[in-house]
């Protein structure tokens, strides 16, 4: 009976209600269906232009915001073949990786959501509280990403074009 009222909690969970809502919004669907395979992260996969979840393996429901992030730092070409033997073996590159990372803090900030929900004790191979610490003071690490990728403007950038810097993001999905 535990795992039902766990799976029960997260599809009513209001964080993971939110976060679910703002990737619809963005154009990513989200798909429940049972992931038999491995997966990097427990209850997710990512397929083309989608993000896959089976709520009976999902352990944290923040890391589909970093899933996201990964779609929506990948071209759309590319973005397409994700999931079939024709994606590159390279994906994603160092830089997609860290600009999927610094795009779902903005998506927490977006979304007025804790930074503990995405960069959680179990995550980003134990750099997470390292990856809070700099996001907090303004150390964006992966900002040249996003903003060479057309998703975000730095301070001097953004001042110069008189529009929102980052956390503020132009777009939040790559054409």
């Amino acid at each position: 009976m535990e795992p039902d009222l766990k799976i029960a909690d997260q599809r009513n969970d209001p964080q993971f209600q939110k976060a679910l809502a703002f990737i619809n919004q963005i154009g990513i669907a989200v798909i429940e269906c049972e992931l038999t395979h491995q997966t990097f992260l427990p209850g997710l996969d990512l397929g083309p232009g989608c993000i896959y979840v089976d709520y009976g393996r999902l352990l944290y429901p923040g890391d589909i915001l970093h899933e996201a992030g990964h779609l929506a730092v990948t071209p759309a070409a590319q973005r397409a073949l994700i999931g079939s033997a024709q994606i590159s073996e390279d994906w994603p590159t160092q830089g997609e990786e860290i600009g999927a990372i610094l795009w779902s803090y903005a998506a927490a900030m977006e979304l007025g959501l804790p930074l503990e929900y995405i960069f959680h004790a179990d995550g980003y191979k134990d750099d997470s509280a390292w990856l809070t610490e700099n996001f907090q003071s303004g150390n964006f690490i992966g900002l040249p990403f996003l903003e060479w990728a057309g998703l975000a403007l730095g301070e001097a950038r953004a001042s110069k074009e008189a529009k929102p810097a980052f956390p503020a993001m132009l777009q939040w999905i790559r054409n």
